[in-house]
């Protein structure tokens, strides 16, 4: 059984800085694309980050480019999200989650690419 755990979330000033883990786990479990996605308090949940597994056409929302970078260690199955510069509107719950086929570029910043998500950690940034 696939699972994704979590951690790292918390709260921050804006301005700061938060770096989120995701690890997944489960035997001969190798994901192709992993990702990361948000959802703020009545809000849809929306794409902030997804990567494949070479690491080529990285996927970045327009709302986090220059300030959130996501990375992956194959070895570890585990993807990571750096978070910088951050903001009062960046609050939500982030949810990993990860792909276990080959999807295309165009399909891994969306939700249907996936097929198993982590729990979700809560990012708050005061303002």
């Amino acid at each position: 059984q696939v699972q994704l755990v979590e951690s790292g979330g918390g709260l921050v000033q804006a301005g700061g800085s938060l770096r989120l883990s995701c690890a997944a786990s489960g035997r001969t479990f190798s994901p192709y694309a992993m990702g990361w996605f948000r959802q703020a308090p009545g809000k849809e949940r929306e794409i902030v980050a997804a990567v494949p597994r070479s690491a080529a056409n990285t996927y970045y929302a327009d709302s986090v480019k220059g300030r959130f970078t996501i990375s992956r260690d194959n070895a570890k199955n585990t993807v990571y999200l750096e978070m910088n510069s951050l903001k009062a509107e960046d609050t939500a719950v982030y949810y990993c989650a990860a792909s276990r086929i080959y999807q295309p570029p165009i399909l891994i910043r969306t939700q249907s690419a996936y097929d198993y998500w982590g729990q979700g950690t809560q990012v708050t940034v005061s303002s």
